[in-house]
């Protein structure tokens, strides 16, 4: 933990060791700098007061590893370098950015799609499921059990992905998207590290079974070299089996209540959204707005991107904690002048490892929260 009032007017004297004596939420290094936030503080502290009674509700999740991946990670007990070697995946193909060893994104060749969960079948999706979905799916229990994945598996760290489109689109679209369409289109709206696990996309077939999806992802981070990329993702990605059917199968997903396959489509487009939006809606208007670990508050571009609201399209934004959500409603509220259409809610499946170095006690994950406009 870092001191709240770190790199204000006068330096740090230690270690942030002072925690607040009504949310708990937040640490100083010095009573003085205490006093100096409680200006700031003393609007957010209610609140983090009441997030910080749930801390029990966001470290729970089925798998074998939750005590490992949530307490002890937050407590500096288990680094997530620590969690990946012990499974034997540590800077492996798809999960070379899911901990912090200096290694930027930048700095990766991201010419080829890494389709390789660099683990034995049993463990990862890698074919069709053994029936098909039959009613939606409300947790990672659920899910595991119907793709038959033993739950010390470690693959929701990157099937966090797609699920959360999932459950976006039933949040933001109803339940009632097989009947009204026949081809998905969504914009997502700055991906960095999942440009390098396009791969698990694939996942999509059978969440979204005899329904063809095509995504926008648009971002800075997106290479200039790839900008205008389409990808097509017709394979499931693959195990470390050398027998596995998916060494020999196409793996496309076959709905037998419609005879049809669904196709999975990735577009890849460099830039801000509100300056590429124009163009991509030209091709592909989307059905739905998302925007993973958005942090709107903290990012000034994410002003005129909110200003295109005038698209009337849904829009669900997610981010690692519930105050970063708070934070990124108060923005849309002052800037449009429009309430919330979708409130802050706890999203099933956010990624079940916590994120390390958080500014605050409370337990954060990649896409732990959705709200939406």
């Amino acid at each position: 933990m870092e001191c709240a009032w770190k790199g204000r007017a006068t330096r740090c004297v230690g270690p942030a060791r002072r925690r607040c004596g009504s949310c708990g939420a937040v640490a100083y290094c010095s009573a003085s700098h205490q006093i100096s936030h409680w200006s700031e503080h003393k609007e957010e502290c209610k609140r983090l007061e009441e997030q910080m009674k749930h801390i029990d509700v966001l470290n729970e999740f089925p798998f074998t590893f939750s005590v490992e991946a949530t307490v002890q990670v937050c407590e500096k007990q288990v680094t997530r370098c620590s969690f990946l070697s012990k499974r034997n995946i540590h800077q492996l193909g798809m999960w070379l950015y899911e901990c912090h060893c200096g290694t930027s994104l930048a700095s990766f060749d991201s010419s080829r799609l890494i389709d390789s969960w660099d683990l034995p079948d049993i463990l990862c999706p890698c074919k069709e499921p053994e029936s098909p979905i039959s009613k939606h799916l409300s947790s990672w229990k659920e899910y595991y059990e119907w793709r038959c994945i033993p739950l010390n598996s470690p693959v929701a760290l990157l099937l966090h992905w797609p699920l959360t489109i999932y459950h976006a689109v039933r949040t933001g679209l109803g339940s009632r998207i097989f009947e009204i369409y026949e081809k998905l289109h969504i914009h997502y709206l700055g991906p960095e590290k999942e440009l390098l696990q396009l791969a698990v996309f694939a996942e999509l077939h059978v969440l979204f079974p005899g329904l063809d999806v095509h995504i926008e992802l648009v971002g800075p981070a997106v290479p200039q070299s790839r900008d205008g990329e389409c990808i097509t993702l017709c394979k499931y990605a693959r195990c470390l089996s050398m027998d596995c059917v998916c060494k020999s199968s196409e793996c496309v997903s076959w709905d037998v209540h419609t005879s049809k396959t669904s196709i999975i489509t990735l577009n890849l487009r460099k830039g801000f959204y509100h300056d590429r939006y124009r163009d991509m809606a030209k091709d592909s208007f989307p059905h739905l707005i998302i925007a993973p670990n958005a942090g709107i508050a903290a990012y000034p571009s994410w002003l005129p991107t909110i200003l295109i609201k005038e698209m009337n399209i849904p829009a669900i934004f997610s981010d690692y904690c519930e105050e970063a959500c708070n934070l990124g409603a108060s923005c849309i509220t002052s800037v449009t002048g429009c309430p919330l259409a979708r409130p802050i809610q706890l999203n099933p499946f956010r990624q079940p490892v916590a994120v390390e170095g958080s500014a605050l006690f409370l337990p954060c994950y990649s896409n732990c929260f959705l709200y939406g406009m």
